[in-house]
């Protein structure tokens, strides 16, 4: 299986343009023999969206998303974008396209609000966590800060994922003496591929958006939570890994924690944290 990892920037507020632009790398990954490529979270519009004047948000079966599976048959395109929901809700989303439509749409779960990120003002959280088949295999979604709550990793593995999209808009820290973004998504990453025992494909964007600068640095880690694939940080890139699902079928049966899971008593002791007071 080939995933390219579209590494690039985007242009704030500005759909057509980025339309055009995921069309022209969507073309590329085709031309390569691609089979999925993956684009960073927010990218059909930018992040910082309380900086923009104009509504972004589009349905998920947009045609100009349906179309974006056509433009290279055979390469389906899992991409980030301001979800237009019902009433007065929208979501930060990732829909993943293939030739027969929208096989998925992962919305964010975990929205931070706090410092310089304020998404709860313009998105609501999503509802589910689940895995989803593609033809390539069983996989799942999880939005950038998703990913800092290592339960939505368990729970998609649990229902089959093996490998785990992290479609991401990771900046530089402000402040890297409290913690350096770079290193987190490293330790983040390995963890999830060594201890989940699937392959994770990590795709953050690069360039800037006032107050922000992101930093790249998309990478590949296999069930054994190597780094196979890297791209450049700072910079644009396009970079595709070949690998071998059947790699955490192998890895699972040589070391069964997945399988160890026992869901029955992580379920009665979180209703039991959740009856004692925990949040929702």
């Amino acid at each position: 299986m080939r995933i390219t990892l579209a590494q690039t920037s985007s242009a704030l507020g500005d759909l057509d343009a980025n339309l055009e632009r995921a069309a022209s790398l969507i073309r590329r990954a085709g031309e390569d023999g691609s089979d999925v490529v993956v684009f960073p979270e927010l990218f059909l519009t930018g992040y910082s969206l309380g900086l923009v004047d104009v509504d972004t948000s589009i349905s998920g079966l947009d045609e100009r998303l349906l179309a974006l599976s056509e433009i290279a048959p055979g390469t389906d395109v899992l991409i980030g974008f301001h979800e237009d929901g019902l009433g007065v809700h929208s979501y930060n989303a990732a829909g993943y396209y293939d030739i027969d439509g929208r096989r998925h749409c992962h919305r964010k779960l975990y929205l931070p609000t706090y410092d310089v990120f304020e998404e709860r003002k313009y998105f609501s959280p999503g509802q589910s966590m689940r895995g989803f088949e593609t033809r390539h295999g069983r996989v799942a979604t999880l939005i950038c800060n998703d990913a800092w709550q290592p339960q939505l990793a368990f729970l998609a593995v649990q229902d089959g994922a093996r490998v785990l999209y992290m479609p991401t808009s990771s900046a530089q820290s402000r402040f890297p003496e409290r913690y350096d973004s770079e290193t987190y998504w490293r330790d983040i990453t390995a963890f999830y591929g060594r201890m989940f025992q699937c392959f994770v494909v990590f795709v953050n964007r690069v360039g800037k958006e006032p107050g922000l600068r992101f930093w790249g640095g998309s990478h590949v880690v296999d069930p054994w939570g190597l780094i196979v694939c890297q791209a450049p940080t700072h910079e644009e890139a396009l970079v595709t890994a070949e690998i071998d699902l059947a790699a955490v079928r192998r890895r699972r049966r040589e070391v069964p924690l997945v399988r160890e899971a026992r869901l029955a008593l992580v379920a009665r002791e979180a209703q039991r944290l959740a009856d004692e007071g925990g949040d929702a």
